[in-house]
């Protein structure tokens, strides 16, 4: 099913440069296993030799960008980041097995249905482990350790395959490769402040499964870029569990909109818009240049090369300009509906990096992505995971489904 939140209003985002969207894709029913064993190889299968000897690799592939860990709210650190595969063969192949190594330690493996559920070819919005000739295809990983002392410095890729018209000794039936070999970046996350206040804020789109932010990968002036990596679509719930009370389609039915929008840390504003018109909530905008893809909008320089984007700000709500130098927590704009509320940011190239929030209490979090479909279609009450312990959270990147209480500014 498509979650299709239309007043979802503000998506904050640390990246190296102002970034772009597409609209969604759908979200997958199957949820994914944690880790799932590769498969067997069948007799005949070629094992790669170590990197650095000349073997044949017929599926090639490297990562998108180096992953950054951040610490999120189920205690683990995440590695977020992606694989882009290409069949250089005139058949077709289909994959088996995926692992991300460092050195002799499996840090994960997905195969059948898991590994499925993480690829896409390009082009295509249905889950596939199928590659046809000179295919190329994305797999999201999500690689979440325990501890700091647990990350890697460097991580490495094993792939299983099989092919339909083998070519002995070169091309067996199956065969393993290693492949995508990248360093784990060791640059701290950005700390920010929340950029919203009150309780029951929910991140309906955020790190790091298969949301619509997460594969929101886009071809840019020849070159793919993942800027919404770590993107957030913030929507708030009334007491009561409920995303909209009234009709669905007219903004003021959703009580959030026009919610004090505040700035996550100091530095100057690099980029306004402020004159685009309100989207009908319930849609899907259509028609829209790059340009209009995050709507009314501030771009922030917070420092670091790190950048802050506020998405989908209210029509005529912006209440700074270029130039100006923010200070935490004022107040910039009001939440809105604007621009491709189904997908931020603005259209240009950057590889989306994590941040964390330095404080927040954490309350509940959302039963499933289908519960989450089902509260945009219906308005709720949305189903909560039962029994699920929330607590006070600092210097933790919110997850997909987890609702949140911002202090009072």
């Amino acid at each position: 099913m498509q979650r299709r939140f239309s007043l979802i209003a503000l998506c904050v985002v640390a990246w190296t440069v102002a970034s772009c969207a597409t609209g969604k894709e759908p979200s997958p029913s199957f949820t994914p296993p944690t880790a799932i064993a590769p498969s067997s190889s069948s007799a005949g299968a070629a094992t790669t030799a170590p990197l650095g000897q000349p073997v044949l690799t017929p599926v090639i592939g490297s990562v998108l960008a180096p992953p950054t860990p951040v610490a999120a709210t189920d205690g683990k650190l995440h590695l977020a980041y992606e694989l882009v595969l290409t069949n250089t063969l005139p058949q077709q192949v289909t994959l088996t097995s995926l692992a991300a190594l460092a050195g002799d330690k499996t840090l994960l493996s997905l195969s059948g249905d898991g590994l499925a559920y993480w690829t896409r070819p390009l082009g295509q919005p249905t889950p596939s482990t199928k590659l046809g000739p000179a295919q190329t295809a994305l797999v999201w990983l999500d690689v979440a350790v325990e501890k700091a002392s647990t990350v890697p410095s460097d991580i490495t890729h094993t792939i299983g395959l099989t092919v339909t018209q083998p070519q002995p000794p070169l091309v067996p039936v199956t065969i393993t490769e290693t492949i995508a070999p990248t360093k784990v970046n060791a640059t701290k996350p950005v700390i920010i402040s929340p950029p919203l206040s009150g309780a029951s804020w929910l991140n309906s789109d955020g790190c790091c499964g298969m949301s619509a932010h997460r594969m929101a990968v886009n071809p840019l002036n020849g070159q793919l870029w993942a800027a919404e990596r770590y993107a957030i679509d913030f929507v708030q719930l009334t007491s009561d569990g409920r995303l909209f009370i009234g009709d669905k389609t007219k903004p003021e039915s959703y009580p959030y909109f026009g919610a004090d929008i505040r700035a996550v840390a100091d530095g100057p504003v690099v980029a306004v818009v402020n004159n685009l018109p309100e989207q009908v909530p319930g849609t899907n905008p259509t028609g829209l240049p790059l340009d209009q893809y995050s709507g009314n909008h501030i771009v922030q320089d917070i420092g670091g090369g790190n950048f802050a984007l506020y998405a989908h700000l209210k029509l005529g709500s912006v209440r700074v300009k270029v130039g100006d130098k923010l200070t935490t927590g004022q107040t910039i704009a009001s939440l809105g509906n604007t621009g491709n509320t189904s997908a931020p940011p603005d259209p240009l190239r950057s590889n989306g990096l994590p941040f964390v929030f330095n404080t927040f209490r954490l309350d509940s979090r959302v039963a499933s992505g289908d519960a989450l479909n089902r509260l945009a279609d219906t308005g709720g009450p949305v189903g909560l995971q039962p029994g699920f312990a929330g607590g006070d959270e600092s210097d933790a990147m919110p997850l997909d489904l987890d609702v949140m209480t911002y202090l009072e500014k």
